[in-house]
């Protein structure tokens, strides 16, 4: 498959070497407990099943989809529920597990939503961060790597839901990103 990549900003080997150092971090500062990981849909389901398989622990997983991007590669601001937990996590340790913190509005909305629900502790677990495009504080007590301010798609990561299966994380050429969001608006 020929991707229009301008730059790998992480590839393979790292983000299997890192998601090693993260489930033994985890596995550390949770053991004697259960977990409970909840995956943000879509982008975090790579990244969470590479780490639920190395957390060595009880694992429980769950799942919501929310939205705020819709096919722009900008947060609108406005958050949707689209999906909710199927499981009840009142007294229970929760992970969520984001793919990546850009402006911190989502993950802003979905922190204040559990832990309205009386989880036992809530802590987030980030593949990736971008603190220049931060909005808002977000407390990410695990951090897979901090990237520059670029839009990237692989490992989850997706444009108008392309690029999702890369085994790594790039970013887009321009003339690429701007067709396929140009063909994304025509679909609306």
């Amino acid at each position: 498959m020929n991707v229009p990549i301008a730059e790998v900003l992480v590839d393979r080997e790292a983000l299997t070497r890192r998601i090693d150092e993260l489930a033994v971090q985890i596995t550390a500062d949770y053991a004697g407990k259960e977990l409970l990981l909840v995956g943000v849909l879509k982008g975090a389901v790579f990244f969470m099943a590479d780490l639920a398989r190395r957390i060595d622990l009880p694992v429980a997983l769950d799942f919501m989809a929310v939205s705020s991007y819709g096919s722009s590669t900008d947060s609108s601001g406005v958050v949707r529920i689209l999906k909710d937990l199927d499981l009840e996590i009142a007294g229970c340790d929760v992970l969520i597990v984001e793919d990546i913190i850009d402006s911190g509005l989502t993950l802003s909305y979905l922190l204040k939503n559990l832990r309205s629900r009386k989880p036992a502790s809530l802590e987030i677990c980030a593949l990736l961060t971008k603190p220049s495009r931060r909005r808002t504080e977000i407390p990410c007590r695990y951090v897979g790597f901090e990237i520059p301010d670029k839009f990237v798609v692989g490992y989850g990561l997706d444009l108008a839901d392309h690029f999702r299966t890369l085994d790594y994380i790039g970013v887009l050429t321009e003339e690429a990103a701007a067709e396929i969001v140009d063909q994304a608006g025509s679909l609306l």
